[in-house]
């Protein structure tokens, strides 16, 4: 009797179990439900030809065959999004308009950020998939996030322009040109706001003017093909940089190393001639000023050049040779003098001497230092030291050095190989295996105080430089974006 008893008491706690989870299952209203995410990529494998291997330890011995530069007109797809209600989403005063932000030195002013983290990395705010793949990093202003992607297959590859609010929700998206899907298939430029315009520079050399409020195009010029630039290797990778009324490349061709473009129009201003072996070195201008002089600083695929930044002369070269013809570092300028790296177990970094005299400028070594060897990451300047991580030569380690001496202060694996930016006193560091870390920017020693791993949802290797703004760290990985909290209020 009891054990019936117990029986019939415990078929009615499972039945009441069950319907009261079935009460608490909810249906998602059809017309806010986001669509389904696409499936995480698998890791490729390794290409069975020359043409695709990777740049860090690989020669490419094959012709790279041209890619097409028709635009091409199919409709884009829309990307996956977790959708945020408008009713929640709050002012922005980020401002990150162009690569490595508003002075160029990929350092955020944003203060009152977490100096550690909580196991398992900052707490994740939002993310959105499907764009198209690509390694172009974030810009942000007055409330919209722009970034590209590849979309199409074959030779209907198109690059897209993608405008989101400030909560990852699509607004518009723009195509500009023909796509790469050679080695390393993908995007590679960050856009470039400017008030109610975004810049846009294609790997296939296209560079676009849009309206920020509904992506329409404004203008367009090619300037790989305009100034005959061999086509790099890896794809055009350098953002435009503006500076007044001005738009300024390196296209690095047989009719022009440095070009100024009317930031209205599109239309020329001025040109710098051709140098060396007329390759482009994949990295973006910085502009500096000296002694009253203002100067372009850009790299070639095998040489370091200064432009005068009003009328285009050539000011100087000074040889930076590298395997692949791959300098794609962007040149750090502070107080007369020019920091240069690059990887591949070549030239390494070098620290230049800027003397200017009058409308003249030349450039002499002060030091090397080859162990910082940086391949594409970055370097970073903070209170009188050099922050990056090596290639080569330095074994993949991250570096701190003397910017007046150029000792080595300290080197640690780390996360290992990749990209940095800095805010509040810290470093954030990004590998390009998907690890993370959060270091204190010191000479003293590498201490690690926060890390974690990036979701390996994105395809492709994590190349795309970190972003911090307004109190929340940007991610970006292949077809995703990432947005986590970092602020300690």
């Amino acid at each position: 009797m009891r054990t019936y008893q117990f029986k019939k008491a415990l078929t009615i706690l499972v039945v009441l179990l069950m319907g009261f989870s079935f009460g608490c299952t909810t249906e998602t209203p059809e017309d806010s439900s986001p669509s389904e995410a696409p499936a995480p990529a698998e890791e490729p494998e390794e290409p069975a030809d020359d043409s695709a291997t990777d740049p860090v330890t690989d020669p490419v011995t094959d012709p790279v065959t041209e890619p097409v530069t028709e635009p091409v007109t199919e409709p884009v797809t829309e990307p996956v999004t977790e959708p945020v209600t408008e009713a929640s989403i709050e002012p922005s005063a980020a401002y990150w308009p162009c690569f490595h932000g508003p002075n160029g030195d990929n350092k955020s002013t944003e203060t009152g950020l977490l100096t550690e983290w909580p196991e398992g990395g900052p707490e994740l705010l939002w993310q959105v998939g499907g764009f198209g793949h690509g390694y172009s990093g974030v810009t942000i202003a007055d409330g919209r996030i722009f970034l590209t992607g590849n979309e199409g297959e074959d030779d209907a590859t198109q690059e897209i322009i993608y405008c989101l609010d400030i909560a990852g929700n699509t607004l518009w998206t723009a195509p500009n040109g023909s796509g790469w899907n050679g080695s390393f298939e993908g995007t590679r430029s960050t856009p470039t706001i400017d008030g109610d315009r975004v810049y846009a520079y294609s790997p296939t050399g296209r560079i676009c003017c849009l309206n920020v409020e509904d992506g329409e195009e404004i203008w367009n010029v090619n300037v790989l093909e305009n100034y005959e630039s061999v086509h790099p290797t890896w794809a055009q990778a350098e953002s435009v940089k503006l500076d007044g009324d001005r738009v300024i490349c390196s296209p690095c061709g047989a009719k022009a190393s440095v070009v100024a473009l009317d930031k209205m129009t599109g239309d020329e201003i001025w040109t710098t001639p051709s140098v060396g072996e007329a390759k482009p070195g994949y990295c973006t201008p910085t502009i500096c000023e000296w002694e009253g002089l203002r100067i372009v600083l850009t790299m070639s695929g095998q040489e370091f050049i200064g432009a005068n930044a009003e009328t285009g002369e050539l000011l100087f070269t000074h040889p930076h040779p590298t395997e692949h013809d791959i300098n794609a570092t962007d040149p750090i300028f502070h107080e007369g003098r020019i920091f240069i790296t690059s990887g591949y177990g070549t030239t390494g970094g070098e620290m230049l001497d800027l003397t200017v005299n009058g409308d003249q400028a030349s450039v002499e070594v002060a030091w090397t230092n080859p162990d910082l060897d940086n391949q594409h990451g970055g370097v970073i300047l903070h209170e009188g030291y050099l922050y990056g991580s090596a290639h080569k030569t330095g074994r993949g380690s991250w570096f701190c050095v003397d910017w007046e001496t150029g000792e080595t202060q300290w080197a640690d694996r780390g996360v290992g190989m990749g990209s940095l930016t800095y805010a509040d006193g810290m470093l954030y560091l990004m590998s390009e295996s998907n690890k993370f870390g959060l270091i204190r920017a010191t000479p003293e020693a590498y201490e690690l105080t926060g890390e974690y791993t990036i979701p390996r949802e994105g395809k492709g290797k994590t190349w795309a430089h970190p972003v911090v703004v307004d109190g929340k760290l940007y991610i970006r990985h292949g077809e995703f974006l990432y947005c986590h909290n970092v602020s300690a209020e």
